[in-house]
């Protein structure tokens, strides 16, 4: 860690699931719970069903507000025909941060071994805003926080880190 201060940012939380209610999203629990232990501000939670069309427009509506930095989804990142939460965020991502899928395989093979292949979480960014998809389990939300996001989203962490180059992403939309 740096002399730098620590920079909270805004993040909001989104619960892809046919079934789940804010009563058993446990998920979403320990995302909401980790990103507050961590001094980062909950802008906003919202459980949407496994419809495309419905997360893009969710996703969007996010990355339109200022007062979010970050979102996070969990669910609908495996393989069964229900499961389009990445291609939600791929409707939406500018770019996309391919490297954070292969991290996050990295760090899941560690846990549950060749079952990692069966996860298509994802990372990008669009309007300034940057966009993670995490699988609906919390073992894997754990990982993806506790390995990636936590350090990724502190401004002391070194050699580099996404909060620093946050006022960045939108620059090519800025007028010149």
């Amino acid at each position: 860690m740096s002399e730098r201060p620590f920079l909270p940012v805004r993040i909001a939380v989104l619960t892809v699931s046919d079934t789940r209610t804010l009563a058993d999203d446990r998920s979403g629990d320990t995302l909401v719970a980790r990103i507050e232990g961590a001094g980062h501000l909950l802008a906003a939670r919202q459980i949407l069903p496994d419809e495309r069309i419905q997360i893009a427009d969710q996703l969007r509506a996010w990355v339109a507000d200022p007062q979010i930095d970050v979102v996070i989804s969990t669910g609908g990142t495996g393989l069964t025909g229900r499961d389009v939460t990445v291609e939600a965020h791929r409707d939406v991502y500018e770019k996309e941060i391919d490297a954070f899928a292969t991290v996050f395989t990295i760090v899941s093979m560690q846990k549950i071994g060749t079952s990692a292949v069966q996860s298509r979480a994802t990372g990008g960014v669009a309007g300034g805003t940057y966009l993670f998809a995490l699988p609906g389990s919390t073992g894997a939300c754990k990982d993806a926080w506790d390995e990636i996001l936590v350090k990724q989203l502190d401004y002391r962490h070194a050699p580099c880190n996404f909060v620093e180059i946050l006022p960045r992403l939108d620059e090519h939309l800025r007028r010149k």
